[in-house]
């Protein structure tokens, strides 16, 4: 890592370290924690009146993300998902709620005074299916093919080696895994000169990347089904988006969903979309669709 890249980080630590302590400490006065100052752009009021009123005081007073992913990446019962730059934790407790008991939510980051908030909201949420990581985004450290989705609230924007968050976003997915993610991205005429005159780099705009750069660096890691939706302006020429992407599923992982037999074709095993000419890129639900080796579903 290059001087400027480690005196960045640095910078991004310093001060989500602060923001920290600031709701920790208000969080043991009178009135309760004060939200971290941020603009109408950023902040707790993206999040739904009743997602904030089942979360810790703290949790919400900690966020200063420029989205709500959980609320677009359809969690469902069971899965597991990997928040990158956790903070306070917010994004991960709404996590666990939608995955459940039988699910695990994981929040991952670099900051010491982030994860003790995390942790202490953990436990006023009675949330037990959570566990907080220390790590850069950078290298994740999780094994690879474990997670299901990949959720982050305008972090990835903060990395100094974006194209390794994407890697390493792809690495530890599994196959047919998908990334759901809000972050600042930049209209393409933008140079990253006039990124910086619009916003420094630790308030998520001088960071960000292009609508051009985020698909081609999403592509180059392996990432498929790429959609990049701007949702809020947060500066000229710079935007809130949602962005979205899949790991593409193997064979093994379509045959792992679920043997396509159909025993009314009268040849067993017949329907397996690996042994078939379907595509073995289609969903389980497409394959059943296609009438091969003679059956028709």
């Amino acid at each position: 890592m290059s001087e400027q890249s480690t005196d960045l980080r640095e910078t991004v630590r310093r001060r989500y370290a602060a923001a920290a302590v600031k709701v920790t400490e208000g969080g043991t006065a009178c009135c309760g924690p004060e939200p971290v100052e941020v603009d109408e752009n950023f902040g707790s009021t993206l999040y739904a009146a009743n997602e904030r009123d089942a979360m810790p005081a703290e949790a919400v007073a900690a966020s200063l993300g420029c989205g709500n992913p959980t609320a677009v990446a359809e969690l469902r019962e069971g899965e597991r998902v990997l928040d990158l730059g956790s903070g306070g934790g917010i994004d991960v407790l709404l996590s666990a709620r939608r995955v459940g008991p039988t699910g695990k939510a994981y929040g991952l980051d670099m900051t010491d005074e982030m994860l003790a908030l995390a942790l202490a909201n953990a436990a006023k949420a009675g949330a037990t299916n959570v566990e907080f990581l220390k790590g850069t985004i950078e290298a994740v450290p999780l094994p690879a093919n474990t997670i299901d989705v990949v959720i982050s609230n305008c972090v990835i924007n903060l990395s100094t080696d974006k194209l390794a968050v994407f890697a390493e976003t792809f690495r530890v997915l599994k196959p047919g895994g998908r990334i759901v993610v809000a972050d600042v991205v930049a209209d393409d005429t933008l140079t990253a000169d006039q990124r910086a005159e619009r916003g420094d780099y630790v308030g998520c705009i001088a960071g960000a990347l292009s609508f051009a750069e985020y698909r081609q660096g999403l592509e180059a890691a392996g990432f498929t089904d790429i959609d990049i939706t701007p949702t809020h302006q947060v500066a000229d020429g710079m935007h809130s988006a949602i962005v979205r992407a899949t790991k593409p599923p193997t064979t093994e992982s379509v045959r792992q969903a679920g043997e396509l037999t159909d025993t009314r074709c009268g040849v067993d095993a017949c329907c397996t979309a690996a042994e078939t000419s379907v595509d073995p890129t289609v969903t389980v639900a497409e394959a059943k669709t296609e009438s091969v080796c003679g059956c028709q579903n």
